[in-house]
C-alpha cells in the first residue's frame, strides 16, 4: 500500500505544480495585458507631444533641404550664366569674323567694278584742297601777277579780257538710249 500512497501523493504534487504553473502563466498574461493597456494609454497621452515633435523635426529638415536646394540652384544658375556669356562672346567673335569677310568681299567686288573707295575719295579731297590752297596763294601773290603783265606789256595788261568759263560738255544720247526712253 505504500506504493499506492506514493503514486497519489506524486499525482497531487504534480497537479499542484500544474496549477501553480497555470496560475503563474495566468498572472503573466494578465501583467502583459495590463502593460499593453498602460502603453496604449501612455501613447494616447504622449501621442500629441510626439506628433508635434515629429512635425517640428520635419519642418527643420524641410528648411535644411530647401536651403541646400537653393544653394544648388544658385550654383547652377551661376554656371549657366557663365556658359551663356562664353557662348555670347564666341558668337560675337564669329559675327565679327563674318562681318569682316563680308566687307572684304564687298570691297573686292566694288574695286573690280571700278568704284572708288572712301580712302580714294578722301585722298582726292585732300589733293583738291592742296591744289586750291596753292592756286589761292598764287593768285594773291604780287610776284605772280608782275611777270604776266611784263610779258604782255602795259597796254596788253590793261586790255586783258575777262576769263571765260569753259563750256560744260553734255553727254550725247545714243540712239539706243533715245529709243529706250
Amino acid at each position: 500500500m505504500v506504493k499506492k500512497m506514493k503514486s497519489t501523493t506524486s499525482r497531487a504534487t504534480e497537479a499542484d505544480k500544474s496549477s501553480q504553473l497555470a496560475s503563474s502563466v495566468k498572472d503573466s498574461a494578465q501583467q502583459i495585458w495590463l502593460a499593453g493597456m498602460g502603453a496604449f494609454s501612455k501613447a494616447q497621452e504622449e501621442g500629441t507631444k510626439v506628433f508635434e515633435a515629429l512635425v517640428k523635426e520635419g519642418m527643420s529638415l524641410q528648411k535644411k533641404t530647401q536651403g541646400m536646394a537653393e544653394e544648388k540652384i544658385s550654383e547652377v544658375t551661376g554656371k549657366m550664366s557663365a556658359m551663356a556669356d562664353t557662348v555670347t562672346s564666341k558668337a560675337g567673335q564669329n559675327w565679327d569674323k563674318l562681318e569682316s569677310i563680308f566687307e572684304a568681299r564687298t570691297a573686292k567686288a566694288l574695286n573690280k567694278l571700278g568704284v572708288p573707295t572712301a580712302k580714294d575719295v578722301d585722298a582726292l579731297v585732300q589733293r583738291v584742297d592742296t591744289l586750291a590752297a596753292a592756286v589761292s596763294r598764287l593768285s594773291k601773290s604780287p610776284a605772280a601777277k608782275a611777270p604776266a603783265k611784263a610779258a604782255r606789256g602795259p597796254k596788253a595788261a590793261a586790255k586783258a579780257a575777262p576769263v571765260k568759263k569753259a563750256p560744260v560738255k553734255r553727254a550725247r544720247k545714243t540712239t539706243a538710249a533715245v529709243t529706250a526712253a
